[in-house]
């Protein structure tokens, strides 16, 4: 990162906010966030379909298959996202298997998210009725017909409040990726704190572009939960 004008003096306690100093580096913030909403949600989008996957294994009661993805969702949720990066960035390459540190922080996410992911399609999935299950095979419906028309809508319909949850604790945690050296929010954060020393500033814009990127997720999330029980799905 290339340094400015902006005085590199420790700003004293008690100093008004540096107003050209945050003029200065809004940009630089943006390229960040756009960096981290990039890959926080292919990060979430691959989680849920890795999610999708392991429920429908579950489901259909795969024998070898079901012990594996219990096995995963232990391992996944168990462990920090921050020792997975680390494992994928630093540990792979060591049996050849290189990445960047793009699709480091897309394949860590969604190794982290899948199991969470994979959890709300399940307490869906086990809130729909068995009679509905009983109803479609009755009306000749295949399993995977079944799956599909019957209880997956009504799943996804019962598990919209974990499902956003989820997402907003996934883009949260893209605050580790600075670790694989990432230009993220954090990293330009911390970078900028480490050059200049105007902690207060930096971190106020950290707060201010998280923000920024998790509000509106939660909103939308919000109307997509009041949508859902308004419609009636699930009950």
């Amino acid at each position: 990162m290339q340094k400015s004008g902006i005085n590199t003096k420790p700003n004293g306690r008690g100093a008004d906010m540096d107003w050209e100093f945050i003029s200065t580096y809004i940009p630089l913030y943006r390229e960040a966030a756009v960096l981290t909403v990039k890959i926080g949600f292919a990060g979430i989008l691959v989680a849920i379909l890795l999610g999708l996957l392991c429920e429908i294994i579950v489901y259909c009661r795969i024998p070898v298959l079901r012990r594996v993805v219990a096995v995963y969702i232990e391992l996944s949720r168990n462990t920090p996202l921050l020792i997975q990066l680390f494992f994928i960035y630093y540990g792979l390459p060591k049996i050849g298997i290189r990445t960047d540190a793009q699709a480091c922080g897309v394949a860590g996410l969604a190794f982290l998210g899948g199991s969470y992911m994979a959890e709300a399609f399940r307490s869906g999935v086990e809130a729909v009725d068995a009679i509905q299950e009983e109803s479609a095979y009755s009306l000749g419906l295949s399993k995977i017909q079944t799956i599909r028309y019957v209880i997956l809508p009504q799943a996804f319909a019962i598990s919209a409040p974990a499902f956003v949850a989820n997402v907003i604790f996934l883009l949260k945690e893209t605050s580790v990726f600075s670790a694989i050296s990432l230009m993220d929010l954090m990293f330009t954060a911390k970078d900028l704190i480490g050059l200049y020393y105007n902690t207060t500033e930096s971190l106020a814009l950290l707060v201010v572009f998280y923000l920024l990127i998790l509000l509106p997720v939660s909103v939308l999330g919000s109307v997509l939960e009041r949508r859902l029980r308004y419609a009636g799905f699930g009950t």
